[in-house]
């Protein structure tokens, strides 16, 4: 698969419109690149650009400004189906690790971890700022899960993991909790403390069996298979950058209890 995913990354010198670049770029969504655009504040190879005109990425000087916004700026974004087994962390010499498992041309991490026996919904990217907005939990951004467990879904159960649980000497934030089978439930988390679902299940009597990451955000595994990846749409982008545009990328402060890297 690597060298498919390689020459497709090397293939990508069609002209593309300028609007779509400095949003793969990360500067901005195609909305706000064609005001920037409009206002004048974007050159082609030293020349004002214009409304809807094309660019050959890494062919071409495109600046914002005095910034150059280079090849190597291009940003990714995508979606990965991870399947168990597969370990997120970037060391390589994890034999099943999901960077090794990819193997994308450009260097690119993951976006909240799943654990190594979970599956579904799994972002990557080479934007740090992307990840940090996206993940840190005082941003509140959405994360749902479908969960199996080993006993049979009770309502008192539904209650106790909505309004929140007493894991890693915390309370966990009040969230949205489904039942959709005896033993299966759906829950949308805003935080990502270490595994938080498996702790809640553990904390409450219950094991969880199968747990399956089914959408980040605006983002959604869909019918995506195991093991398979795709790039994000731009209408997926544009909505995300709408999504993240008044989020923060840094700690509040000390009180803040991130963990956003953990994922569930």
């Amino acid at each position: 698969m690597g060298n498919r995913i390689k020459e497709e990354f090397e293939n990508k010198k069609e002209p593309v419109r300028l609007n779509k670049y400095l949003s793969e770029a990360g500067i901005c969504s195609r909305r706000e690149a064609d005001k920037l655009i409009a206002a004048g504040k974007i050159t082609v190879d030293g020349e004002r650009a214009e409304m809807g005109m094309r660019v050959i990425p890494g062919k071409q000087e495109i600046r914002m400004g005095k910034k150059v916004i280079s090849k190597k700026d291009e940003m990714v974004v995508l979606a990965v189906n991870k399947p168990a087994g597969i370990v997120c962390t970037e060391d390589r010499r994890e034999r099943d690790s999901i960077v090794r498992f990819l193997n994308y041309p450009i260097r690119v991490t993951y976006i909240g971890r799943l654990d190594k026996d979970s599956t579904g919904l799994l972002l990557m990217t080479n934007n740090g700022d992307i990840i940090n907005k996206m993940m840190r939990a005082g941003n509140y951004h959405e994360k749902e899960y479908k969960v199996t467990v080993d006993h049979e879904i009770t309502a008192d159960f539904l209650e106790k993991m909505a309004s929140g649980v007493e894991i890693l000497d915390t309370i966990t934030r009040p969230c949205q909790v489904e039942k959709i089978g005896t033993y299966t439930f759906r829950i949308i988390l805003t935080q990502g403390l270490n595994r938080q679902i498996r702790r809640m299940c553990e904390a409450l009597g219950y094991q969880v069996k199968k747990l399956k990451r089914e959408r980040i955000m605006n983002i959604r595994l869909g019918n995506l298979k195991e093991g398979m990846y795709r790039e994000l749409t731009d209408e997926e982008l544009d909505t995300l950058y709408d999504m993240i545009r008044d989020s923060y990328s840094a700690p509040k402060g000390p009180g803040e209890r991130n963990g956003g890297h953990h994922g569930e």
